[in-house]
């Protein structure tokens, strides 16, 4: 890769999978609810989605895999939270340029 060019091929398939992980339409609902209400459990992400709980807990995992999600539990229920805030930046530059 040429050296004058800012990030490292490393750096860029770490990106591409942050994408992938993104790149669902359920997955960018439940960015944009965990960036507004903090943290969410299962049970109210799939019932907000309107989709079963295995669908929501298949989608929690595959974001939580790549990082974008994390996982407090508090007794029998899990909680979900974003790692960091700006994951929700992505949906507002899609929704500059769409």
């Amino acid at each position: 890769m040429p050296a004058d060019l800012p990030y490292s091929f490393q750096f860029l398939e770490t990106a591409t999978e942050v994408l992938r992980a993104v790149a669902h339409p359920h997955r960018l609902l439940i960015i944009e609810m965990l960036y507004q209400q903090k943290s969410l459990n299962v049970t109210e992400i799939y019932e907000r989605l309107g989709i079963e709980q295995a669908v929501a807990s298949h989608h929690l995992r595959i974001l939580k895999d790549r990082g974008v999600v994390q996982v407090r539990r508090d007794g029998k229920n899990s909680y979900y939270s974003l790692t960091h805030d700006e994951y929700f930046k992505i949906l507002e530059v899609l929704g500059r340029v769409i």
